[in-house]
C-alpha cells in the first residue's frame, strides 16, 4: 500500500512539474513576441551598436531608432533575431518555471516555510539552471539583433548562419593568459562568450524576480484564494517583480551583451570581464552600466507580467 501511495505521489508531482513546464514556456513565448520590437532596440544600445549610440538614452531616442529600423528593414527589421529568441525562449522558460516550482516545494514546502531568502535562492537556482541549457541560443539571438545592415552581399542573417559564424569566429587571447588552446581545441565555447557575467547576473535578476513575486502574493492575496488569484492581480504583482528585477541586475545586462557581441567588435581578441567593464567605464562612467535601462523597463516590465500571468493562468488550465 505505502508503494503504491509513493508511487502516485511521484506521478503527481511530476505531472505538476510538466504543467509548470508547459506553461512557463507558452508564457515565455507570448511575452517575448510583446516586446520583441523594444528588445532590438535595447540590444542596439547596450551593445553600443555605432549605428544607433546616437539614440540612446531618452524615450524619444528609443522610439527614433525603432522608427529608423522600420523605415530600413520594415516590420521584419523590428523582429530580427526573433525566431532565435522563440527556439530559446520556450525551454528556457520551461526549465526556469519547472526548476522553480520544484524548488519551491524543497525549500518552502508549506506557507509557513516561506522566506525571503528562500524566495531568493529558489529564483536563483532555477534561472541559473536555464541559462546552463539555453546559453548558445541567447548568444546567436543578440548576434542576429546586433546586425543592423543588409544588403545583396549581406543577407539578413539567419540563425543557423549566426551558429556558424560564431563557432568559426577566431579570437586571440590576450598576452599572459593560457586559454588558447582550450579554445582552439574546443570550439563551441565561442557560443558561450559572456557566460559568466550571465551566470553573476541571473542571480540578483531571478532572485529578486521570484522574491518580490512570493512575498508581494503572500502579503497581499488571502492565502485561501492564492491559487485563484486574478489575473489582474498576477499582472500588477508580475510588473512589480520585473522591475525590481531589472533595477538590481541591470549593469550585469550590460557588460553580458557587450562581451556576446564581443566577435563583431573586437573579432581580433577575446575580451574578458576586466576589460569589458573598463571599456563601459571609460565610455560613460557608472552611467555606461545603465545606458538603456529606461527601455529595459519598458520592455521588461510588461514582459514578466505577462509571464507571471499567463504562467499562473496556464497551470489553472491545465489541472
Amino acid at each position: 500500500m505505502s508503494s503504491d501511495v509513493a508511487k502516485h505521489r511521484k506521478t503527481k508531482d511530476l505531472d505538476r512539474i510538466l504543467r509548470s513546464g508547459l506553461a512557463g514556456g507558452v508564457a515565455g513565448c507570448v511575452a517575448k513576441s510583446v516586446v520583441a520590437p523594444l528588445d532590438r532596440v535595447k540590444i542596439l544600445f547596450q551593445a553600443s551598436n555605432p549605428d544607433f549610440a546616437k539614440y540612446a538614452g531618452s524615450w524619444s531616442g528609443a522610439f527614433r531608432a525603432g522608427t529608423r529600423i522600420y523605415h530600413e528593414s520594415g516590420v521584419r527589421g523590428l523582429f530580427q533575431g526573433h525566431s532565435a529568441t522563440l527556439l530559446r525562449i520556450f525551454p528556457y522558460a520551461a526549465i526556469k518555471f519547472m526548476a522553480y516550482d520544484e524548488i519551491h516545494y524543497i525549500l518552502m514546502p508549506t506557507r509557513n516555510d516561506e522566506t525571503n531568502f528562500r524566495r531568493f535562492t529558489a529564483g536563483a537556482l532555477s534561472g541559473m539552471t536555464s541559462v546552463c541549457f539555453t546559453y548558445p541560443l541567447e548568444v546567436a539571438r543578440v548576434r542576429m539583433a546586433f546586425r543592423t545592415t543588409t544588403s545583396p552581399d549581406t543577407p539578413r542573417p539567419s540563425f543557423l548562419s549566426a551558429m556558424r559564424k560564431i563557432y568559426h569566429e577566431s579570437a586571440s587571447i590576450p598576452h599572459g593568459q593560457t586559454t588558447a588552446p582550450l579554445f582552439e581545441q574546443f570550439p563551441f565555447l565561442k557560443l558561450y562568450r559572456g557566460f559568466t557575467a550571465t551566470m553573476v547576473g541571473m542571480i540578483p535578476y531571478a532572485g529578486m524576480s521570484f522574491l518580490a513575486w512570493g512575498y508581494l502574493r503572500a502579503h497581499f492575496i488571502p492565502k485561501d484564494k492564492l491559487k485563484a488569484a486574478s489575473p489582474g492581480a498576477d499582472l500588477i504583482i508580475g510588473a512589480v517583480s520585473g522591475a525590481a528585477a531589472q533595477t538590481v541586475s541591470y549593469p550585469f545586462e550590460v557588460i553580458r551583451r557587450r562581451m556576446q557581441v564581443g566577435g563583431i567588435t573586437r573579432p581580433d581578441r577575446w575580451i574578458g570581464w576586466k576589460e569589458t567593464v573598463t571599456s563601459i567605464y571609460r565610455a560613460g562612467g557608472l552611467g555606461g552600466f545603465y545606458v538603456g535601462l529606461s527601455i529595459g523597463y519598458l520592455k521588461i516590465v510588461p514582459m514578466t507580467a505577462v509571464t507571471f500571468a499567463i504562467w499562473e493562468g496556464g497551470k489553472r488550465l491545465l489541472e
